[in-house]
């Protein structure tokens, strides 16, 4: 139990010590678990004692992983996907195979080379999908094309697992079946194993379709939440042990139960008790791939790892590359698509311990392979974060923003620069009382949309002088600046008080410090964008919890006159020094608190109430 403990200790604790590491360089914590695994594996400070028994354990992650990926996904969405899964997955996994296969075939005999094509043209789901996830790039295209190859791939295992015992090259002596099997199905005839197969598949739908349903209601009504969680648990163990009697793999399984589970009412209880054992289970997962790197092996033989790891990325990309070029992908999205998938996977681990059992691969072609593939898992979460940052860049240095519109309608009196969430408001607001500005908006996007709801929108950059000489701000009278970004709003007031010193300024801001740069601007009217709102939200809690509606909305107006009261004086402090400033704030605050307190204890006048009374039934 210590032994455990402390073992479950040193991984807990790397991964809180590398992962965060990891985040601030950019690195995601995929590559964080990573490294921390080699820091703490058998190469490093040797603080793990079997990587292997922890990798099997761990390996549920990704079988939690694909449950939560299924319950995103509704049948109709997957009967959607069916031609990328079939197209894109199919051809990926046909032709990396015959790639790989055949530079391997100089090498290797034709059953040993067939054998690594199939196991290499795996990728890795669960890196990819943490990746992408982590990225929120999950609902994108090249994300979901990305998803549909990893799934077609988690669906081949299962092929691939009946055929490579077929390419044994040597006997080997007859294994004893998993002690841990329920069934032994090998003891059935085939037709019957089949069968079992089949109806093992129909039980997992059956139950996620129809029997899950009731038994959570039953389980949701005890208001227990600790037992909704075991019960989650259990569906996702019990379904993996099926799959697992079975011989299919239990991720696909758990995966199916997931697709059916996405439109039942449970679905975000069941991710939200999940999640955490996923994120867990994963990240040491992540920990002993990292552990298992064998550097020894690596150090002497470097050049023939090396050529295996740059040739199985290099395949791979190749071919990545030109099914998302025949599958007609954006440039962009094709790199993508191509570098997500340029690696081994999780599932080559078990195939080439499967193939050396089952006499298909000698020790000394299997270990250099699971070294190439642990190395370009390794690589992926780099070669992701590099394709970002080229990405970033090609798009900053290539993108074109659309020609600026031309304006022609000079004479208005309110110029409206910004027209978001609070900007289409108060467009709103001032179109139905008659006044009628100039309103610029910086998204194109968001214009063209707002244009086919009726409203006259210019697209620009209102910093620019002659944009906002063209909307005609020598003779309005007053400029709106509702833009989130209080850079480009900071830049825009200090172009028209330089050269527009008449025309009023009226500007939102985000926070306090907004709110300070403005005044430092000599910016009379500001507003903060969330304060109303806060206000009247505060003014309707008060009425729910029982306040008089006319009590409430008194409390509301002498807070908002006592903390505008106290934003100048605030202002000094800010300019003078920080200490000070917290320490009036503070001071600030507690006043307001005890006149607050102070003004509810008074008794209210019978007549301040008079207007909530009923009218008398006449």
């Amino acid at each position: 139990m210590e032994s455990f403990l402390l073992q479950l200790f040193i991984f807990l604790a790397s991964a809180a010590i590398a992962v965060p590491i990891a985040k601030k360089l950019g690195l995601g914590s995929v590559l964080g678990y990573l490294i921390a695994g080699i820091v703490i594996g058998p190469f490093g400070l040797s603080l793990i004692a079997d990587v292997e028994v922890v990798m099997h354990f761990t390996e549920f992650g990704v079988v939690m992983m694909l449950f939560l990926v299924g319950l995103e996904l509704k049948p109709s969405m997957l009967r959607e996907m069916r031609t990328s899964i079939l197209g894109m997955g199919g051809s990926q996994v046909v032709f990396s195979s015959l790639l790989i296969s055949s530079v391997a075939l100089y090498f290797l005999p034709w059953q040993q080379a067939v054998a690594v094509g199939l196991i290499l043209s795996l990728s890795s789901t669960a890196i990819v999908l943490q990746t992408l996830q982590e990225k929120g790039l999950m609902n994108t295209p090249p994300g979901r094309s990305i998803f549909s190859v990893l799934l077609f791939q988690d669906l081949a295992v299962i092929p691939m697992l009946a055929l490579l015992p077929l390419l044994a090259t040597t006997a080997v002596h007859e294994q004893g079946h998993a002690e841990t099997a329920l069934v032994d199905l090998a003891l059935l005839p085939d037709y019957l194993q089949f069968i079992v197969t089949v109806l093992a598949v129909f039980a997992v739908f059956f139950l996620g379709k129809f029997a899950s349903r009731p038994i959570l209601r039953i389980i949701a009504a005890t208001r227990v939440r600790e037992i909704f969680v075991a019960t989650a648990l259990a569906l996702v163990v019990g379904i993996s042990l099926l799959m697992t009697a079975v011989g299919l793999s239990p991720a696909l399984g758990t995966f199916l139960a997931g697709v059916v589970l996405a439109d039942s009412e449970y679905r975000h209880e069941l991710e939200s008790d999940i999640e955490p054992f996923k994120g867990l289970l994963l990240g040491i997962f992540f920990i002993s791939i990292g552990a298992s790197l064998n550097f020894i092996l690596i150090g002497e033989k470097i050049l023939l790892i090396g050529g295996i790891t740059i040739g199985l990325i290099g395949s791979k990309w190749l071919v990545l590359t030109i099914i998302g070029r025949v599958f007609r992908m954006r440039k962009e999205e094709n790199t993508m698509f191509a570098v997500a998938l340029a690696q081994g996977g999780e599932f080559a681990f078990v195939l080439f311990q499967f193939s050396k059992a089952n006499g298909v691969l000698p020790d000394s072609i299997v270990e250099p392979f699971i070294s190439a593939v642990a190395i370009s898992m390794f690589l992926a979460p780099l070669l992701f974060s590099l394709y970002e940052k080229l990405n970033d860049k090609n798009q900053t240095e290539e993108k074109q923003q659309p020609k600026a519109d031309a304006i022609d309608r000079k004479g208005q009196r309110v110029i409206l620069a910004g027209f978001g969430r609070l900007g289409t408001d108060l467009g709103r607001f001032l179109i139905s009382v008659g006044i009628r500005p100039v309103i610029i908006d910086h998204d194109i996007a968001n214009v063209e949309v707002l244009r086919k709801f009726g409203f006259e929108v210019y697209y620009g950059d209102i910093t620019r002088l002659d944009l906002l000489e063209a909307a005609g701000a020598a003779e309005a009278e007053l400029l709106i600046v509702t833009m989130g970004d209080i850079d480009v709003s900071r830049k825009l007031v200090e172009l028209a008080r330089k050269h527009y010193p008449n025309l009023e300024i009226a500007v939102t801001a985000s926070d306090w410090s907004s709110v300070y740069q403005m005044m430092d601007l000599g910016v009379a009217h500001i507003r903060r964008e969330t304060f109303g709102s806060a206000l009247a939200l505060g003014e309707d809690v008060l009425k729910i919890l029982g306040k008089d509606p006319y009590e409430a909305y008194r409390l509301m107006r002498i807070f908002r006159k006592m903390d505008e009261a106290m934003l100048q004086e605030l202002y000094k402090r800010y300019q003078e020094d920080e200490d000070n400033y917290i320490s009036h704030y503070q001071q600030h605050m507690a006043n307001l608190e005890e006149l607050m307190g102070l003004d509810m204890a008074a008794d209210m006048a019978e007549m301040d109430k008079a207007w909530t009374a009923k009218k008398p039934v006449q």
